[in-house]
């Protein structure tokens, strides 16, 4: 399916790799957004991304060596720094002189956080240091510092990057994706909730989780209370809370390609008990994120056809905001102009 809606946004921060996934003196090769990435974490601990592919011949730098420091290509040697800069050329003589600066590979601008690993994809030629525009910050998991997550699921999704995004806000497919005993039962409700606009997005307010939701959250003690909150490119922080406890979870959407999109689930939680049952946890979360995965594979067979996709309000509403905000974010990036966020505080309806 092609349309106006599929582009990747650009200047903004993107889920990378949970930070256990990178232990020191290691490289990790990724694709974002069609582009070959190659992440490192030095001996010290630092972490730096270039761009996957040498200069000299195109074999990807994944395929040699990395001392902690500099990458190595497999092919002839060469060497290129935490920069991207190339540092050693080991064919050259001494007596040639050569402009090593010629050779040197695009770097990415990373950042590491609550047990998380960014990555800023900029425009072509450009940088977030030399952008005057602002930009969605990292999210912040609120309540619990600088603190890695206790559970981290990452799936690979057979879509484009909106149709994972849409489903990762769509209210009324619960009933019928997820259809088990320990989330939902099977009959429909009236939902009423409140949103706002927040930074680069919107926020569904603060408000107690009905009885019929899920049964897990009621282990917490006391009455759970829920805000949700939506950011680009796609991201979503949802705070559950009690008088004792609470649970975030953190989804980020990150594009890979124009076919294939990953879904990072980031759980942190204060009880203690609750490192008992992570086990049991880890299969109910995949299993959970498993029936998302099997309907957008099945939605694929449709968009094959190219049909105009007819959102509904107010249970669409959310993804009709995305698009505005997406669009938005676009159109503010090209004219060099402010964002202006499109989403009004409205009440939404819907049955789920």
């Amino acid at each position: 399916m092609t349309d106006n809606h599929n582009f990747f946004l650009r200047n903004v921060w993107y889920y990378a790799l949970p930070s256990a996934r990178l232990k020191p003196g290691t490289m990790v090769a990724r694709t974002f957004l069609g582009e070959p990435v190659l992440l490192c974490r030095s001996q010290e601990g630092k972490i730096f991304a270039v761009r996957d592919i040498c200069p000299h011949r195109a074999v990807p730098l994944s395929c040699g060596r990395f001392d902690g420091q500099e990458v190595e290509c497999c092919y002839h040697g060469w060497r290129f720094d935490h920069a991207g800069r190339c540092v050693a050329i080991p064919s050259l003589l001494e007596e040639q002189d050569q402009d090593l600066s010629r050779f040197n590979v695009q770097s990415y601008e990373v950042r590491e956080t609550q047990g998380n690993i960014w990555i800023y994809m900029a425009q072509p030629g450009k940088s977030q240091s030399s952008s005057r525009m602002e930009i969605p910050e990292i999210p912040e998991v609120p309540g619990f510092g600088d603190r890695p997550p206790q559970l981290v699921e990452v799936m690979r999704f057979p879509c484009f990057v909106d149709h994972a995004v849409l489903g990762l806000m769509d209210p009324a497919h619960s009933p019928y994706v997820h259809r088990v005993w320990w989330w939902r039962s099977g009959e429909l409700h009236e939902e009423v909730k409140q949103f706002d606009p927040s930074p680069f997005g919107f926020t569904m307010r603060r408000h107690q989780l009905p009885a019929n939701t899920g049964k897990l959250y009621w282990l917490l003690g006391g009455i759970p209370e829920t805000e949700i909150s939506f950011r680009l490119p796609g991201v979503r922080v949802e705070e559950t809370t009690t008088t004792k406890h609470r649970v975030c979870n953190l989804t980020a959407i990150t594009p890979i390609s124009d076919t294939e999109t990953e879904v990072t689930f980031a759980l942190y939680w204060t009880p203690s008990w609750a490192k008992w049952a992570k086990p049991v946890m880890h299969l109910l979360t995949r299993a959970f994120l498993n029936q998302d995965r099997a309907v957008v594979e099945k939605q694929q067979i449709g968009l094959k056809h190219n049909p105009v996709l007819r959102l509904i309000k107010d249970s669409d509403m959310q993804a009709q905001w995305y698009y505005q905000l997406k669009r938005e974010y676009a159109r503010s990036l090209a004219e060099e102009r402010p964002f202006v966020n499109p989403v009004k505080s409205q009440l939404l309806r819907w049955r789920a």
